[in-house]
């Protein structure tokens, strides 16, 4: 698994050095599975988009294998893809098979081929019949399948995923849970889904822009409902 590490790693709110979102944070994350899990506010995706660069650290350094995320950032964003908690913010094409063909422009620049790798990929998570389908008459769970696809198309060594089960009903969520957790890419996944975070490698507990507790799946979910519970 690819070595992510953060040093002293703290982020303050853009122009307000007062207003601290993370605090000094070190850690290095090399589990296959790591799952994020805290209250709304908390500070968790602020530190899970640390890992791509869509958050910069105010002091401090995130590197992944050693590409720092704001030296190397276009490196960095292809090593580490993410999933967004509302599909909508990553579909961005007019149909399915056009979504993940722009994903895999970089790699296949043949049209006709980059369209057969497209189907070829979209069957794979079960959505091939809707190929040529509106992106925009899917189904919550298909669009979030459909980004899933895209950002696994594009050959990420890592997926960050921030609550992409949280728009989604239960057959859904089971299903979107099992795609994330039998991918072969490391997976770092800020959830409210405590369920799902137990089939982790790895919890981290962010309360306050900080990491509270990290270790053991069960442990980390017991002591996090425990501080819920008390509050």
């Amino acid at each position: 698994m690819p070595d992510l590490v953060l040093r002293d790693v703290v982020v303050t709110a853009p122009g307000d050095d007062d207003v601290v979102i993370l605090r000094p944070t070190t850690l290095t994350l090399t589990e296959h599975r790591v799952a994020l899990v805290g209250a709304n506010g908390s500070g968790k995706s602020t530190l899970a988009r640390l890992l791509n660069g869509l958050v910069e650290p105010s002091a401090g350094t995130v590197t992944v294998d050693g590409l720092d995320t704001v030296r190397d950032g276009a490196a960095v964003r292809r090593r580490v893809g993410f999933v967004f908690t509302d599909p909508g913010a990553q579909l961005v094409m007019p149909t399915a098979a056009e979504d993940v063909a722009l994903s895999l422009r970089r790699t296949v620049r043949d049209a006709a081929e980059r369209r057969l790798r497209a189907v070829e990929v979209l069957d794979g998570y079960g959505l091939g019949h809707l190929a040529d389908v509106s992106v925009q008459s899917l189904s919550g769970g298909q669009k979030q399948m459909l980004a899933l696809a895209g950002v696994l198309a594009a050959g990420p060594d890592v997926v960050v995923a921030d609550e992409p089960t949280t728009l989604l009903d239960r057959r859904n969520t089971r299903s979107i849970g099992d795609a994330l957790l039998s991918m072969r890419q490391q997976l770092v996944l800020v959830t409210h889904d405590l369920d799902l975070a137990a089939r982790c490698d790895r919890v981290l507990v962010v309360a306050d822009g900080q990491v509270v507790h990290d270790g053991d799946p069960a442990e980390a979910v017991a002591r996090y409902c425990a501080e819920v519970d008390a509050s």
